[in-house]
């Protein structure tokens, strides 16, 4: 029996369309172009994926599965996954947002309210960092220094783990205290994908309200992110590359490309991109010149129509 997508996933895909509020500000849309597209394929009849992470190298990706929390990593160069951790192991029942940095792989639990942090080479739990019931955990952005935020799409709470908590970690699980609150707290999916800018300075994106956020960190301070009009709705995975920001879209099939003004308190929409090969996709990461993009399928899971197999991640060229 396939199993269900978790109540929390189930608001994400129930995210509503929106349009650019002016007809003059929509961005143009770019099908397929830019290269050819291709598909890695991922074990399983029911992995129903969200999040990738690629390695320093640029040689391996890391792919997340949301129905047991199995890990899936495969080589850029190839065009198949294979399991890296198994599903279950250390409480790990569901796995959602990926990051890779100094050798560590960060992995968002969702529901679970946990992050468990590995070692890439060995594959051993460093630490895991508990935050209670009642929220959604969904993507993970590091800084430079190294400390990692968090978002929560169920509770307006942004945590932060510290580079030296994770030097501490010894297998161990410890609490994690919320670092932020963040504002416009809607029903349904908030803040969902998350990147850093800088030390200092956080993007995110709000699913419910297509909106872009700016974090100071040094003061805390939270605001909307003017993008003249335009809506980023059905947000989910953020993708930052110099000041180019790229927004993956999920029910839309799209990738929206911000372009962001040197401080990130405005941007514009410049072009969106869809794929023949996209299938809900939830995330995406760079890899060279190319977009590795997760095809979730999270609008076949419940459904009367099964997904299509195998599940896959999409390697497109940058927009």
């Amino acid at each position: 029996m396939r199993s269900r997508l978790p109540a929390a996933l189930l608001l994400a895909a129930a995210v509503p369309f929106a349009s650019v509020a002016s007809a003059a500000a929509e961005p143009r849309t770019e099908r397929g172009t830019g290269g050819p597209s291709f598909t890695y394929a991922l074990p399983g009849e029911a992995t129903f994926p969200e999040g990738i992470a690629v390695s320093a190298d640029e040689r391996r990706f890391f792919v997340s599965s949301t129905t047991d929390g199995t890990i899936l990593r495969g080589r850029v160069e190839g065009r198949t996954a294979r399991v890296f951790l198994p599903g279950g192991a250390d409480g790990r029942t569901t796995a959602v947002g990926l990051k890779v940095d100094r050798g560590r792989l960060f992995v968002a639990g969702g529901a679970t309210g946990s992050v468990w942090v590995y070692d890439l080479r060995t594959r051993a739990l460093i630490r895991r960092f508990d935050t209670g019931t009642g929220g959604f955990l969904n993507d993970i952005a590091i800084t430079p220094d190294g400390d990692a935020y968090v978002t929560d799409s169920q509770r307006p709470t942004l945590f932060r783990i510290a580079l030296a908590d994770i030097r501490a970690g010894t297998g161990d699980t410890v609490a994690l205290a919320p670092a932020l609150t963040y504002p416009d707290f809607q029903p349904g999916f908030n803040a969902n994908g998350i990147v850093a800018v800088d030390d200092d300075t956080l993007i995110y994106v709000h699913s419910t309200l297509g909106r872009l956020y700016r974090v100071d960190l040094p003061t805390g301070t939270i605001r909307a992110i003017d993008l003249r009009g335009a809506s980023v709705s059905a947000g989910d995975g953020l993708v930052l590359r110099g000041r180019s920001l790229y927004v993956v879209r999920n029910r839309l099939g799209l990738i929206a490309e911000v372009r962001l003004a040197r401080d990130a308190r405005s941007g514009r929409v410049v072009r969106e991109r869809t794929d023949p090969t996209f299938r809900f996709p939830t995330t995406a990461a760079l890899a060279g010149r190319r977009l590795l993009v997760v095809n979730s399928q999270f609008d076949k899971r419940g459904a009367t129509a099964a997904p299509e197999l195998p599940f896959t991640v999409s390697s497109i060229r940058r927009p």
